[in-house]
């Protein structure tokens, strides 16, 4: 669990909350249901429509990754790369074949298989570099709904609520009791469309990216350990190479 993500919604809830109270202002004013339905609702709809259902579902299902980040362990990686690679000096590399179905990620698995079966550095490293690729444009295209989407959206939306809530005052001039309620729909709809896009859409837009980044790198860090054994390099040169590979990506 993730708990500064945690506390990090906590803490920008508290703030605007405790800003409103301190200035004066009633708290159940920044309750607008009318606002949240226009900003919030226009802007999934939005998201939506520019999306695939595909990219639309995967890019939901991530947002969990914000709060149980799941875990990359590079340093795990480069260790059993180091022992393939003494098992494969050793034995040669149909003894790697052992360690193929104990894999459980499909790519780690499908680059094992591919050395064990022979394939030459240069078609090993050309398929798993298409590999990464796909696999990385699906990721950011899954998590650009909360970039370009969700956070792109929910400002423009607010400023739309803002506008309608000031086309329900206009026609209410006359009756003042009315024009309440039509103010404090502009303006809590523009709380929450500036708000939910910087203090939730664009930083989960941000921890994403960075997440895909490290998921990226753990990828090429099978591709350019396989490659190495491929081409029978010494284990204690691979592990000198991945480790400043993993370096330079931190």
């Amino acid at each position: 669990m993730d708990k500064i993500s945690i506390i990090a919604v906590i803490m920008g809830l508290t703030a605007i909350i405790a800003g409103q109270a301190i200035e004066g202002g009633n708290i159940a004013s920044l309750l607008q249901l009318t606002a949240f339905m226009i900003v919030i609702g226009g802007t999934v709809s939005a998201v939506m429509l520019q999306s695939t259902p595909k990219q639309f579902m995967a890019g939901l299902r991530m947002l969990k990754w914000v709060f149980q980040p799941p875990l990359f362990d590079h340093e795990k990686m480069i260790r059993d790369i180091i022992n393939w690679s003494h098992a494969a000096r050793k034995g040669g590399l149909l003894s790697l074949e052992g360690y193929v179905s104990l894999q459980k990620d499909p790519y780690t698995q499908k680059a094992l298989q591919m050395l064990v079966d022979g394939a030459e550095p240069d078609t090993l490293r050309a398929v798993l570099e298409v590999e990464i690729d796909m696999f990385e444009h699906a990721r950011k295209q899954a998590a650009r709904i909360w970039e370009s989407g969700l956070g792109g959206y929910a400002p423009t939306l607010g400023i739309l609520g803002a506008v309608l809530g000031l086309i329900h005052v206009m026609e209410n001039l006359s009756n003042p009791s009315k024009l309440g309620s039509g103010i404090a729909v502009a303006f809590v709809a523009t709380v929450y469309g500036v708000g939910s896009a910087n203090l939730f859409f664009l930083p989960v837009a941000n921890k994403l990216k960075h997440l895909i980044a490290s998921e990226v790198a753990l990828k090429e860090l099978v591709l350019e350990g396989m490659v190495a054994i491929a081409n029978g390099e010494n284990p204690r040169i691979i592990e000198n190479r991945l480790r400043s590979f993993l370096a330079m990506h931190d």
